[in-house]
């Protein structure tokens, strides 16, 4: 049977559905298209566009021997729980519409919306329907505030089940001999599961991520939180940090089958300008450290690509001195691919041996030596892990995403919350005002105006800062700065702000408290800290 003919057995397979997720109680459950339904985001016919590695039909199982099958398990249910969130907003706001004019409308509305969603709508857009009609841009965004804010307030109860099974954590990072791993993927939205789902890392004290557009993340900025963990290494803070490394990963992204169109925004879907960027970022910072601190005081590096269309990766190796090339590089969904149907240590060992023969390749790809062992514990464990998330999106998501470029619900500017890591779930602008990161914002406004805007709908923004709950003073800074990037970005983007076209909700977080994505409005008082 040929991949087309085997695709289409298994699309109509009653016993396999590769579209399916499971809810939280185990059950399939159809895949989420699109948040607003229809086609207007770039879709693909699976029939026409499988998974290279593996398609699911007649004597293929797409069942690889390294694979956490029990893990994609808890992840798929982790996924379909904080989706469903977001998937009943929509239907919901069109019943509440059709009841707008009732005389007990407000009382149906709030029913309504607490059945579906969980909670109540502002009371005062309710109650002002009868007059002006009801405010459905207002209301949208409100839900995606309020969804968002329960998947934090569940993040506990809703990531256990996962996180008790990843073992890719702290102390796994420690053993390659690194105290820090500090993450620059790309700010957009297809990257937000990175951690848990695409590299199977437990999110951790010892791991930092911090988005840009194009993965373009701020030298002086790193700079300044390689200072802080080398002091605290220093210190004594960090345990056995005397033996211990700085490792910096940039993440770039492309798509593999629509690579003009689909790949980074901030590069213009040129892949090899987004390869060339990422790492020469990441010599930047070396030679920065270097130049500065004295030769020898740099991080060590790391670059991986991802294919956003299938979660495969391009991990680019080391070599002996660290350096990497654009040209060196593993492809784990061709890994997924030769070894599937081997035994696990059969697999393990092809996969080590593919490895050692990258290392050793001339000609473009040709390095000085092979990466220290560290290193390549890491890189073997990343590119092990990764067969799982490929076997995910097969297994799950049809081999390849039906919604291959952007779905993000909103912006998230200023600092990311890092609490729920999931594919598009929004997009991130990391700025500290904002004319220092309009570049990044303008790409999230310029996304989501194909996104909502053309469809009537407002861009929402959750305006987010950090603060220390142990630093006196730290959150009236923190919605200090959040108020100011607010009134900036109504007043940077003042046609979308005047038509009601883009809204905005502040919040901050404690970094050392229980305080996590708390909603602040305009007319509330600091409470202290």
């Amino acid at each position: 049977m040929n991949t087309r003919k085997r695709l289409s057995a298994m699309q109509q397979s009653p016993a396999i559905n590769p579209r399916r997720v499971l809810n939280a109680n185990g059950d399939a459950v159809p895949e989420i298209r699109s948040r607003l339904g229809g086609s207007r985001h770039a879709e693909l016919s699976h029939v026409e566009k499988g998974n290279p590695a593996c398609v699911i039909g007649t004597g293929q199982r797409c069942e690889h021997a390294l694979v956490d099958a029990e893990l994609n398990r808890r992840l798929a249910t982790y996924e379909a729980t904080v989706r469903g969130r977001f998937t009943r907003i929509v239907d919901t706001l069109k019943a509440i519409s059709a009841e707008q004019h009732e005389l007990d409308f407000v009382v149906r509305a709030q029913r309504m919306a607490l059945d579906r969603l969980g909670f109540e709508l502002p009371a005062d857009l309710l109650a002002e329907a009868w007059v002006s009609g009801l405010n459905l841009r207002a209301l949208h965004s409100y839900c995606i505030f309020r969804s968002f804010k329960t998947c934090i307030d569940q993040v506990d109860t809703d990531q256990a089940p996962w996180r008790e099974r990843v073992v890719l954590d702290a102390a796994f990072i420690t053993s390659c001999g690194y105290h820090t791993l500090d993450v620059s993927p790309c700010a957009d939205g297809r990257l937000q599961g990175l951690l848990p789902f695409v590299l199977r890392l437990a999110p951790n004290e010892n791991v930092f991520v911090k988005a840009y557009a194009g993965a373009m993340f701020d030298i002086e900025s790193d700079m300044g939180d390689w200072s802080a963990r080398e002091l605290e290494r220093l210190t004594g803070v960090i345990p056995n940090g005397e033996s211990l490394n700085y490792l910096k990963l940039a993440v770039y992204h492309f798509s593999s089958s629509h690579a003009c169109s689909q790949g980074c925004a901030a590069h213009g879907s040129n892949d090899k300008l987004a390869i060339e960027s990422a790492l020469g970022r990441l010599n930047e910072l070396r030679s920065a450290i270097d130049n500065t601190y004295g030769v020898g005081a740099a991080p060590e590096i790391l670059l991986i690509g991802l294919d956003t269309d299938l979660d495969a990766l391009r991990i680019h190796l080391p070599d002996a001195n660290g350096d990497l090339n654009p040209y060196r590089y593993v492809d784990t969904g061709a890994l997924y691919r030769d070894t599937l149907g081997l035994s696990r240590d059969t697999a393990r060992a092809a996969i080590a041996d593919v490895v050692a023969r990258t290392e050793t390749a001339d000609g473009w790809a040709e390095g000085q030596g092979r990466m220290n062992d560290g290193m390549l514990r890491l890189v073997l464990a990343l590119a092990e892990a990764n067969l799982s998330q490929i076997e995910y999106v097969i297994q799950h998501h049809a081999g390849r995403y039906v919604v291959i470029g952007h779905d993000e619900a909103f912006i998230c500017a200023g600092e990311a919350t890092n609490y729920v890591q999931m594919r598009n779930k929004y997009y991130y602008a990391h700025l500290e005002t904002v004319e220092e990161g309009a570049a990044d914002m303008d790409v999230g406004v310029k996304i989501f105006t194909e996104l909502n805007v053309k469809h009537g709908l407002a861009v929402p923004v959750l305006v987010h800062f950090y603060y220390s709950s142990r630093v006196p003073g730290s959150r009236a800074r923190a919605l200090l700065r959040a108020r100011r990037v607010k009134a900036a970005t109504l007043a940077r983007y003042p046609v979308l702000a005047a038509q009601g076209l883009i809204n905005c909700q502040m919040a901050v977080s404690d970094r050392h408290g229980t305080e996590r994505c708390g909603f602040v409005e305009d007319n509330v008082a600091d409470a202290g800290h």
